[in-house]
């Protein structure tokens, strides 16, 4: 079967360029809205090769936020952050257990699963309020769901929905590359993260670089209701095939 990898003799083309052009679709809308490359590449990467998952967009998702940081530093709501981070470190280890407990085909499963429940909470206009209760939770289960699927985002985004575009990317943007190196590590240290999956993270870097890139000029044209719509429905979509996949 293709995979991110290939051979010895390089990389498989069409698989990377597949997995690829899903991180760079990703990274325009997290550049754009504050979230989003995992909740679309997830499903076609585990799809591709689910062998590297979740560690290769845990990779592309602790770069990332990096890039969002040195523009917009300056808005990071770091209370926020200290609490949603006291949530993510049980949710982090419920989440390696996830992993080393399932199947790679169960695996598929819980990455279908998680998408569409993220997917109904995106859409679904709710009002949660931000206090520290509702930042450790959503730092609990964000913890659970990133570490397992690679998918941490939704949480936190609704907790920080009715807040501005600046407060939403900068915070996520740092709660991203903390979460993303306790959950990495944690992974690691359970002999989770394989060298492979690190690779083909890395390979799909020039990607994300690529979607932030184009989604700076875009932001302030585009409307952001519009473009998470059309993503959450080609998620939706790849989630069920994962579901479909996985109960084969």
């Amino acid at each position: 079967m293709n995979d991110l990898i290939g051979s010895a003799l390089g990389p498989s083309l069409v698989p990377l360029l597949l997995g690829g052009l899903a991180v760079f679709a990703g990274a325009v809308v997290q550049g754009a809205v504050g979230f989003g490359v995992a909740l679309v590449a997830a499903p076609v990467v585990t799809l591709l090769d689910p062998s590297v998952m979740p560690g290769a967009v845990q990779v592309v998702g602790a770069a990332l936020p990096l890039l969002a940081l040195a523009a917009e530093w300056r808005h990071v709501d770091w209370r926020g952050v200290g609490w949603a981070l006291l949530g993510r470190v049980p949710g982090v280890l419920a989440g390696v257990w996830v992993v080393k407990a399932a199947s790679p085909r169960a695996l598929a499963v819980i990455v279908g699963v998680m998408v569409l429940a993220a997917v109904a909470l995106t859409a679904w206009t709710v009002t949660v309020p931000r206090t520290p209760r509702t930042l450790v939770l959503a730092g609990a289960v964000s913890g659970v769901t990133g570490t397992a699927t690679s998918i941490g985002g939704p949480p936190m985004a609704l907790v920080y929905q009715h807040a501005r575009g600046p407060r939403i990317r900068a915070t996520l943007a740092v709660y991203f590359v903390a979460g993303s190196a306790v959950s990495m590590g944690a992974l690691a240290a359970g002999g989770e993260l394989p060298a492979r999956a690190v690779v083909a993270g890395l390979l799909l870097v020039p990607f994300m670089i690529a979607g932030f890139a184009a989604a700076g000029p875009l932001r302030r044209y585009l409307d952001g209701g519009r473009i998470r719509v059309a993503v959450l429905v080609v998620a939706a979509l790849s989630a069920v095939l994962l579901l479909i996949r996985g109960a084969g």
